[in-house]
């Protein structure tokens, strides 16, 4: 016993001796239901996207051509990944696998994130909630671009705090290329990569960022005029055509089907907005701004409906009338106010600047869900998901610190006011 105390003092200040078991926590939950799905004779989940990236990938893998349709572009980072994997593997399901290790151990990054920001004491609990997250687990059983997305967006937060943590030019560069590769990955990497941006905006001196400019205004004007022609020659030429095309159709897709509905999901729900809306094209002779500028009062309204079901369909339905309505509310409502404690408590401790980074991977998918629709199974609020789970940890863990000054106080003054009879 007296060893093992003298181990663990000698090494409680060291990562790993934490990192270690949750990451065989993490991995266990995981693969545990990889291999249920495997032996249940069920299968592993399937989507009609599964069908077409599988069908995308073996066209891929036979013609080596990629198209310039829409899902042809902003796609191609998943794409070619997955052609690869496949290309190697052969089994979709060897993809799964990887899939859910890769999952499962990005909870180091959750606990190093957490650690870069906060305490230890977060990073234990946001590792644990991240490890036990049941949106993780299941996205990474389904052939789509979510697990992935997930873990690559992680490792360039990452690489983001590291850089300015450490000020190694190797993660600043790692966080250009996987932002970058953010960007193709799928069309939500377009509006996270935008935020994260944003966070560098926040972080940067502007006489740093001024003498920049002075000192390459030149490159700087060359480089942007070289892109502005090579677009005009692009635009001129047609090439990008198909691209745009299929743009506009998805566009009018999601005006008139979801929309035009009022739907806050990508289905109808009891919770849509019901209204009668104005198709009349009026503006710019431009289908898709006429439709929002004419019906602007009904899509703001829209997007608060959408904005609270992504907190979770709950909120539709509270009953504050019975005993069991209470008991649901305080149970759904905990994470949403562990949530709002540690958001206080961030800026209560002046941690705002440094913590920024964790809205802004909340805010892009949250911002995605508002304007597009949320999946009706929660997918594309996926990605923000461990950065709410940090927020939530260190909410938690201020709770818990609290608790420890309350108790040690009230100890004392037992223990004083007992001290104090003996005498």
């Amino acid at each position: 016993m007296g060893q093992l105390h003298h181990i663990y003092h000698k090494y409680k200040g060291q990562d790993l001796i934490f990192i270690i078991p949750l990451a065989l926590l993490s991995l266990w939950i995981r693969l545990r239901y990889f291999f249920y799905l495997l032996n249940s004779g069920k299968g592993f989940p399937q989507s009609d996207d599964t069908q077409w990236y599988l069908d995308y990938a073996s066209a891929l893998m036979v013609n080596y051509k990629i198209g310039l349709d829409m899902n042809d572009i902003l796609y191609i980072g998943y794409n070619i990944l997955l052609t690869l994997l496949l290309a190697i593997f052969k089994d979709p399901i060897a993809v799964i696998f990887i899939q859910m290790v890769v999952a499962a151990l990005s909870v180091i990054l959750v606990y190093k994130i957490s650690m870069l920001i906060f305490n230890r004491l977060t990073a234990i609990i946001a590792s644990v909630l991240y490890a036990y997250s049941w949106d993780i687990t299941l996205w990474s059983t389904y052939i789509l671009t979510d697990s992935f997305f997930i873990s690559l967006l992680l490792l360039s937060i990452y690489c983001l705090l590291k850089f300015y943590d450490s000020g190694k030019n190797v993660y600043k560069v790692l966080f250009i290329v996987t932002a970058l590769y953010m960007l193709v990955f799928r069309p939500a990497g377009i509006i996270t990569v935008s935020f994260l941006l944003l966070y560098v905006v926040i972080k940067l001196d502007r006489a740093t960022v001024w003498a920049f400019f002075k000192k390459y205004n030149y490159i700087i004007g060359s480089v942007f005029l070289a892109g502005v022609l090579v677009a005009m020659v692009v635009l001129s030429g047609n090439k990008l055509d198909p691209l745009i095309a299929s743009m506009q159709f998805n566009a009018k897709k999601v005006l008139y089907n979801v929309y035009a509905t009022g739907w806050i999901f990508d289905k109808a729900s009891a919770f849509d907005h019901k209204y009668r809306p104005n198709y009349t094209i009026n503006i710019m002779d431009s289908l898709i701004l006429s439709f929002i500028i004419n019906n602007w009062d009904n899509i703001l309204m829209l997007y608060g409906r959408r904005a609270l079901a992504l907190v979770g369909r709950w909120v539709f339905t509270v009953d504050l009338t019975s005993v069991r309505g209470v008991l649901r509310f305080g149970w759904y409502s905990l994470p949403v106010m562990m949530f709002l404690i540690g958001t206080i408590e961030i800026i209560r401790n002046g941690l705002s600047k440094k913590a920024s980074v964790l809205w802004m991977a909340i805010l892009a998918s949250c911002v995605f869900c508002i304007v597009f629709f949320i999946d009706s199974m929660y997918r594309y609020r996926a990605p923000g998901l461990p950065f709410m789970f940090i927020t939530v940890a260190y909410g938690v863990d201020r709770i818990i610190q609290l608790i420890i000054v309350v108790t040690k106080k009230y100890v004392g003054k037992l223990l004083w006011n007992k001290r104090k009879y003996s005498l």
